[in-house]
């Protein structure tokens, strides 16, 4: 090997040699913030959604597929409804969950437990009823009140759906008895199924217009849609309620369908999780709700959702400064993963620096001591050879020859040019101690 690449080297060796306590210690406390801080998020998160063809499963699938795109697994979680997904989210089993507005008594443990992403669409309660059967209760088969549903064979959905809860309170401020109806608790396919063969007068639901089945009745024949003419009293006793209408003509304009606006009670869904979801999904979530729900819709304008308003739950600080600012500066232009990973430790980057900086210069010291040792290590041995020389003259002989055997040690010493002045004077002393020894 050439001696100046061999010199260079061995100077780049001396270098890291110098500077590898300095690395070391970098390196345990970028460790240790990283495990403390944990900035990437697991890479699979369980999301409650709701019955099969249902508004909920439907946005599930398209959640699935917005954070598919920064390499995170959905696993979407069918249940009853809502009320089941609050009670999966108490108990560990989802991370997150569509709840609805009024689904369930709030436990107190709810308070630091769950958290809001925001208020996403409204879910009106469809009333759907056979005109037929309307009849018997109305001259003209239209039905605008829940007293007229006295003797009706009805369905108010699955406990785990949420909707039996609602419409019990709806039934106690009307002081109805639901005992003077005949109600049966299926789910949304069979209640549907059941309804349209004449098992069932009336089914409720209490979903988006997203909803397949809801879809499906708007336009069945003989099906009508019950007009909560008080949609605006129930507002007023529900804060959970909020009065909408139906327009003329926004299921299918060129059929006019439905023929008039028709009035209507909602209640807000929201997308909740457990405060030890990591930030990282809730930023995720809450930046596709934002593209997914915040197109104008049957009941909203663009840009009127997501919202932080009519919220039962805190919102979550990753969600509500998603919905004000939108996708942080670094996400619109680096790799989420990246900006994710910057987001969250550049300030422990920063306390990182500042403590490094000033430790920092022990580096050079280090390196300095350590290329001058290769060479002030002999002095202890040349001076000896002096010493014995001072002590005993006649024995001059033999000391040449430790001397040369010295020279010969250090003729294989490699330094930086910047330090070859003192390799130079270590040999300059050893020529004036055998000049000694040569004249004793």
């Amino acid at each position: 090997m050439p001696q100046a690449i061999r010199h260079t080297l061995l100077s780049i060796r001396d270098l890291f040699v110098a500077a590898g306590p300095f690395v070391l210690l970098a390196i345990v406390l970028l460790a240790l913030t990283y495990w403390w801080l944990d900035p990437n998020p697991p890479k699979r998160v369980v999301l409650a959604t709701g019955p099969a063809q249902s508004a909920y499963d439907e946005f599930g699938k398209r959640y699935k597929k917005a954070l598919a795109v920064n390499g995170i697994e959905v696993v979407l979680l069918q249940s009853e409804g809502s009320s089941a997904n609050l009670q999966l989210l108490r108990e560990g089993k989802a991370d997150i969950g569509f709840v609805q507005g009024g689904s369930g008594d709030l436990a107190t443990e709810d308070d630091s437990s769950l958290q809001s992403l925001g208020s996403l669409f409204l879910e009106p309660v469809w009333l759907f009823y056979q005109e037929s059967a309307a009849k018997k209760v109305s001259p003209n088969g239209t039905l605008s009140s829940l007293t007229q549903l006295a003797g009706l064979r009805l369905n108010v959905g699955t406990p785990g759906s949420g909707v039996p809860n609602l419409m019990d309170r709806l039934f106690d401020v009307n002081r109805i008895d639901p005992k003077t109806m005949t109600l049966s608790r299926l789910e949304q396919t069979p209640a549907t199924v059941a309804f349209l063969g004449g098992e069932l007068d009336g089914v409720v639901f209490a979903s988006a217009p997203e909803s397949l089945m809801v879809q499906m009745l708007l336009q069945t024949p003989g099906v009508k849609l019950m007009d909560f003419a008080q949609s605006e009293a129930y507002s007023r006793r529900f804060a959970f309620l909020s009065p909408v209408t139906l327009p003329r003509g926004v299921v299918d304009l060129a059929g006019d369908i439905p023929p008039q606006d028709v009035r209507l009670v909602a209640s807000t869904t929201s997308l909740l999780t457990r405060e030890k979801t990591h930030p990282a999904l809730v930023q995720l979530f809450a930046q596709a709700a934002i593209n997914m729900h915040g197109v104008s819709g049957w009941f909203s304008r663009a840009g009127d959702f997501p919202n932080t308003k009519n919220t039962e739950f805190p919102i979550a600080k990753e969600a509500e400064r998603a919905i004000r600012s939108g996708p942080p500066l670094l996400q619109r232009y680096l790799p989420f993963w990246l900006s994710n990973l910057v987001e969250r430790m550049w300030l422990s980057l920063g306390i990182i620096i500042a403590v490094m900086l000033p430790l920092s210069r022990i580096v050079p010291p280090l390196y300095q001591f350590r290329i001058r040792s290769r060479v002030f290590r002999w002095y202890a041995q040349l001076r000896d050879i002096e010493g014995r020389a001072d002590d005993n003259p006649e024995n001059s002989d033999r000391l040449l020859l430790e001397l040369d055997e010295l020279e010969r040690h250090t003729a294989r010493i490699a330094v930086p040019l910047s330090y070859t002045d003192e390799l130079y004077a270590l040999r300059n002393n050893i020529n004036l101690v055998r000049k000694r020894l040569a004249r004793a």
